[in-house]
């Protein structure tokens, strides 16, 4: 067994080990048990991190290095200036997340959903800086995050039913051309639909509307982010896209409903059979139709224009994305499932153990 540390990162709206939530539901397995437990069981070394349910990827990304390094939040001078909100949060110097941090830590990072752009963001601020931060603060009050440079090396990273291209859920709801209501949905779906954009609409508290995760995860808003951030050459990427529905005829897909949580289908209709274009001349077409009641699975394969191909023993390599095959459950079974059950603790087992051979 080597020496790589597994690090967790959750999506929107979830929770990690420094959450009271996770200790009766864990988000890493959900109704199926810890997951993040079974791998240690196994002798993976893994851990799940805490951060912003509703911040911005930047926000999320400043948590993780806090706690994986042991070190107060900051934000960053010009980034909370710049969006209204304090500049430091919580202080992890007493409780870190793993228990070394220098030069000989190997991190292996694993991000669900919108937690594929807090890692990918991560990883670019820690071995490039954050040249804003740099040029407006000074050299002794500057974070060592944002410095760029870190001796710390990122073995792989890990996408699961990710937005690495943004998600329509978002801009279909705002295209004057597209009637969410109008889409032949159950009844009853409309009222679960409600109760999930609440949990998934965060509490405003002045800050800038760019510096929320909702913000990150428009269509041209996550391409805009992704012509910022490297596929470095040495790191290996891999990405699970999901799906959970099937095509119904003219290009239009409807979810399955075996596997499309019952809170996804309504969502999961509409994204389905829109069609347009965003603001920044994306055209959304039938292949973006296809999807995991939240995600989009075109979007989940790996960020457009990068270097990609199918995973196979073979070919693996670093510095290319390497997609896995399409898992077939909706958004939230790819860790455990939020009221359909799934037991993936044999799938984490063989990923884990895929890349610990590498």
């Amino acid at each position: 067994m080597s020496s790589l540390k597994y690090i967790f990162v959750h999506g929107l709206s979830g929770w990690g080990s420094y959450d009271e939530k996770n200790q009766k539901t864990p988000y890493w397995g959900m109704k199926s048990g810890d997951l993040i437990a079974f791998l240690r069981e196994k002798g993976y070394d893994s851990y799940s991190a805490s951060v912003a349910p509703h911040g911005s990827a930047w926000d999320r990304a400043c948590e993780l290095y806090a706690q994986l390094s042991g070190t107060k939040v900051d934000y960053g001078k010009h980034h909370s200036q710049q969006n209204r909100h304090e500049r430091f949060g919580r202080d992890f110097s007493r409780c870190p997340l793993i228990d070394q941090w220098g030069e000989d830590t190997e991190l292996v990072l694993i991000g669900h959903s919108f937690g594929g752009a807090t890692i990918r963001l991560f990883t670019e601020i820690l071995l490039q800086g954050a040249k804003d931060e740099i040029a407006e603060t000074e050299a002794d009050d500057l974070s060592p995050f944002f410095r760029g440079g870190s001796k710390v090396r990122i073995h792989s990273i890990v996408t699961l039913a990710s937005p690495l291209n943004g998600t329509t859920a978002y801009d279909m709801m705002e295209d004057e051309n597209f009637d969410p209501n109008g889409v032949n949905a159950p009844m009853w779906s409309n009222f679960l639909a409600k109760i999930l954009v609440k949990s998934l609409v965060p509490e405003k508290d002045g800050r800038d509307e760019r510096d929320y995760a909702s913000y990150d995860m428009h269509i041209d808003n996550a391409a805009e982010m992704n012509r910022h951030l490297t596929t470095f050459p040495d790191i290996y990427y891999f990405s699970v896209p999901c799906s959970s529905t099937k095509d119904a005829g003219n290009g239009i897909h409807r979810p399955q409903r075996k596997i499309t949580d019952p809170f996804f289908v309504r969502r999961s209709i509409q994204i389905g059979c829109y069609s347009g274009t965003t603001k920044g001349g994306t055209v959304i077409d039938n292949s973006w139709h296809e999807n995991d009641g939240l995600v989009n699975t075109i979007s989940a394969r790996a960020p457009f224009g990068e270097p990609q191909q199918k995973l196979t023993r073979k070919n693996l390599r670093p510095g290319v994305w390497n997609i896995c095959p399409v898992y077939h459950g909706d958004h939230m079974m790819i860790h455990g499932g939020l009221t359909k059950r799934r037991d993936v603790k044999n799938y984490y087992l063989k990923m884990l153990a895929m890349i610990d051979s590498l």
